[in-house]
C-alpha cells in the first residue's frame, strides 16, 4: 500500500478551511459571554469571575469553559447585544427582560435565567425643593441607565401611574436622561449641573447620600413594588440554553455558589467588589450595604410580576405575564419565584 502523499493532506486541510463560516454553529459548548452593568447588584457575577466558579463547575462536568465578561450600560444596549449574538447571558433590569421576552416569543424565545438578588433602588435628588416625585419640574433632570426602558424608568412610570393615574404613566419621561451610574453619581455629589436627580442602585445611591448633605431619597423601589423585589436579572435565548446544557448548568451552579460565598464571607466579597474599580468607594459603606436587611443575594426572582402586569396595561408589552414561570426558564430555583 502506497503512503498517502503530503499534498493530499494539505488539500484536505485547505478545503475544510475554505468552508463558509455560516456552516459553523452559532454557539460552541464550553463558551459563555456575559454582559453586566454597574453596581453591587452584579456582585454574583463579580464573585463568579474572581473565583473562577463557572470554570470550576464546568470542569466538574468534564468541560473547559471559556468565560468572557462584557460591561455595558443600559437595558437597550444589553438587549441589542443579546439579539445580535454578541453575548450569551444578559444582565439588566427586569423591565428590559419583559420587553425582550415579549418581542422574541416564537423566535429567539428569550427568558430569565436567574435573579441577582433583592436590592432597593433609590431615586435620589440634590434639589432641596424636591421631596416627592410630584415636586419635579421641567427644570429638573433625572439620570438613569435608559429612558423609558430601564427598570428604573419603568418603576418611575409605575409610581407616576399610581400618583396621577395610568394615563399619565410617562409624565416624567420628558425630564429623564440616559447616563451611566458613575457619571450620574458624580453629578449628584458635585451639584451645579442640569442633573438634579439620579435613579440608581447600590452602591451609587448610597455614595451620593453619604457625600452630599443635600441629597435625599425621593422614592424607594420597594415602596412602589410592594416590598423586596428582584429588580436586576439575568436572561438568555432558548437556543443558548438548549444547545449548551453543560455550560448552562455550570453557570447556574456558579451563581449559587457565589450567593453562598457572599452570605458567608461578606468581608471577602467587599474586597472582590472593590477590585472591580467601580468608583472610589469607602469600604465600610460597601460592607454596610452587604449587611443591610433590605439586601438579599439569591437566585430566585421575587416580586417581579407586578411590573410586568403594569407594562402590559400601558401597552409596553403585548403579552400579559401571569407568573414568573412565563418569563423565566423552568429551572428548580425559579419554582417558587414571583
Amino acid at each position: 500500500m502506497k503512503p498517502r502523499k503530503p499534498w493530499r493532506r494539505w488539500l484536505a486541510f485547505l478545503l475544510v478551511a475554505a468552508l463558509p463560516l455560516t456552516t459553523l454553529p452559532a454557539w460552541a459548548e464550553g463558551r459563555i459571554r456575559i454582559a453586566q452593568q454597574f453596581g453591587i447588584v452584579y456582585l454574583l457575577l463579580n464573585v463568579a469571575e474572581a473565583n473562577k466558579l463557572i470554570e470550576k463547575h464546568g470542569k466538574a462536568q468534564g468541560l473547559d469553559v471559556q468565560v468572557e465578561f462584557v460591561r455595558l450600560s443600559g437595558g437597550g444596549a444589553v438587549n441589542d447585544a443579546l439579539l445580535s449574538g454578541q453575548i450569551d447571558i444578559a444582565g439588566a433590569g427586569v423591565g428590559p427582560l419583559f420587553t425582550i421576552w415579549d418581542r422574541t416569543q416564537g423566535r429567539q424565545n428569550v427568558r430569565g435565567v436567574a435573579s441577582l438578588g433583592n436590592f432597593p433602588y433609590y431615586l435620589v435628588s440634590n434639589n432641596p425643593a424636591v421631596k416627592t416625585i410630584a415636586d419635579f419640574t421641567d427644570k429638573d433632570r433625572i439620570a438613569l441607565p435608559a429612558v423609558g426602558v430601564s427598570v428604573q424608568s419603568r418603576i418611575l412610570q409605575l409610581a407616576s401611574a399610581k400618583l396621577w393615574g395610568e394615563a399619565q404613566f410617562n409624565r416624567l419621561d420628558k425630564i429623564q436622561v440616559a447616563l451611566p451610574h458613575p457619571e450620574a453619581t458624580a453629578a449628584i455629589i458635585k451639584g451645579g449641573t442640569e442633573i438634579s436627580a439620579h435613579f440608581g442602585n447600590p452602591p451609587f445611591q448610597n455614595q451620593s447620600l453619604a457625600a452630599n448633605p443635600q441629597a435625599r431619597i425621593v422614592l424607594n423601589s420597594y415602596d412602589v413594588l410592594g416590598g423586596p423585589s428582584s429588580a436586576t436579572v439575568l436572561y438568555a435565548t432558548e437556543k443558548f440554553r438548549a444547545e449548551n446544557p453543560k455550560t448552562y448548568r455550570a453557570f447556574i451552579a456558579a451563581l449559587d455558589e457565589a450567593a453562598q460565598f457572599i452570605r458567608s464571607n461578606p468581608e471577602a466579597a467587599v474586597d472582590i467588589f472593590l477590585k472591580t474599580g467601580q468608583g472610589n468607594l469607602d469600604r465600610n459603606l460597601v460592607l454596610q450595604i452587604f449587611k443591610s436587611p433590605e439586601v438579599q443575594f439569591k437566585l430566585t426572582p421575587q416580586n417581579t410580576l407586578a411590573l410586568g402586569e403594569f407594562m402590559h396595561r400601558i401597552g409596553a408589552i403585548k403579552t400579559k405575564p401571569t407568573s414568573a414561570r412565563d418569563y423565566f426558564f423552568d429551572d428548580p430555583h425559579v419554582a417558587n419565584g414571583s
